[in-house]
């Protein structure tokens, strides 16, 4: 399968909360010998192709129990994760295996899997958050899509490959004082990363889970600000948002920011592992104020501090 027959993501409409994945499977072995099917579901955009699983047996020197190994493709060399390994299930090898190849946060990698099943075109407002019993299991998991029948459960591969690469660049950029930064992300892993960035810098940030819940937030901020007659930049002065988000993604909550005659003047950082040239249209036609990859959240208090500064000049 190729990225021209799936990659139909960047056809959707911005701004209506809604994104296509990729439904595949892994089979589990219980421990009675029985075998069952285990369904996740990744951002179309961020698939290159699909393949016949290369057979690779895991190096014993390998840097994670996942790692299998390295493949050629193209003109690329890129590293294979099981991904059974990673999700701690007891998933049996066979011919029929697939490698799900993947490109994002400026890398190319390979996700071992039983199998492919289906493209959705799904809201975010359907996302069911994570359990905190999936939640104590892993990270990864963003949220749960009801198919009826059975659970849809959408991996986070950034915080796979975050928690596997080594600790990104870091910034020794520091702010004035008095700025607030809105911050919206699913991921608890990268939440913890863009705050003691943010405060590192001297910038404080307000957390919270996913765009509805950022939503809210400041609309709570900016009904404070009216009912005190005080300019809503008294409360926060920009917003820092995740795209991929269960309830409602970045591009909505920039558009109904935008939107707002009150809360549009602030500036809005978008973020994403698959902000491409192709793909950067979308941020742009919601008004973010500006799109940076989640390679380099680093940036972020600086890029923060001169578009505030912008605003006020």
């Amino acid at each position: 399968m190729s990225k021209t027959a799936i990659d139909t993501g960047i056809l959707l409409e911005t701004g209506t909360n809604e994104l296509e994945i990729l439904e595949f499977y892994i089979v589990e072995t219980l421990e009675d010998g029985k075998e069952v099917k285990n369904y996740f579901g990744i951002n179309v955009a961020k698939v290159m192709q699909v393949i016949e699983t290369p057979n690779l047996e895991p190096p014993e020197s390998a840097p994670h129990p996942s790692f299998m190994g390295t493949i050629p493709l193209r003109d690329l060399i890129l590293p294979v994760l099981d991904l059974s390994v990673w999700l701690q299930l007891n998933m049996p090898k066979t011919e029929r295996d697939i490698v799900i190849v993947t490109e994002f946060s400026k890398s190319v990698t390979g996700f071992l899997v039983s199998g492919v099943t289906e493209i959705h075109r799904v809201g975010w407002g359907e996302v069911i958050p994570p359990t905190s019993v999936i939640s104590q299991t892993t990270d990864a998991i963003v949220g749960l899509v009801d198919k009826g029948d059975y659970f849809v459960q959408l991996l986070d591969l950034e915080t796979i490959l975050t928690q596997l690469q080594p600790k990104g660049a870091q910034s020794s950029f520091v702010a004035e004082a008095g700025i607030t930064a809105l911050v919206a992300d699913d991921s608890a892993t990268i939440r913890m990363m863009i705050e003691k960035s943010l405060k590192d810098a001297n910038i404080e940030p307000i957390i919270t889970n996913n765009g509805d819940e950022a939503l809210r937030k400041i609309m709570k901020l900016k009904e404070k600000a009216e009912s005190e007659g005080k300019d809503i930049t008294e409360y926060v002065d920009l917003v820092v948002s995740d795209i991929e988000m269960p309830l409602m993604d970045g591009f909505s909550l920039t558009k109904n920011i935008k939107e707002d005659p009150v809360l549009q003047k602030l500036p809005v950082i978008l973020y994403s592992s698959i902000i491409t040239k192709e793909l950067k249209h979308k941020g742009d036609s919601v008004g973010a104020d500006l799109q940076i990859t989640k390679p380099d959240l680093h940036t972020i208090p600086e890029e923060a501090f001169k578009l505030i500064k912008g605003r006020q000049a």
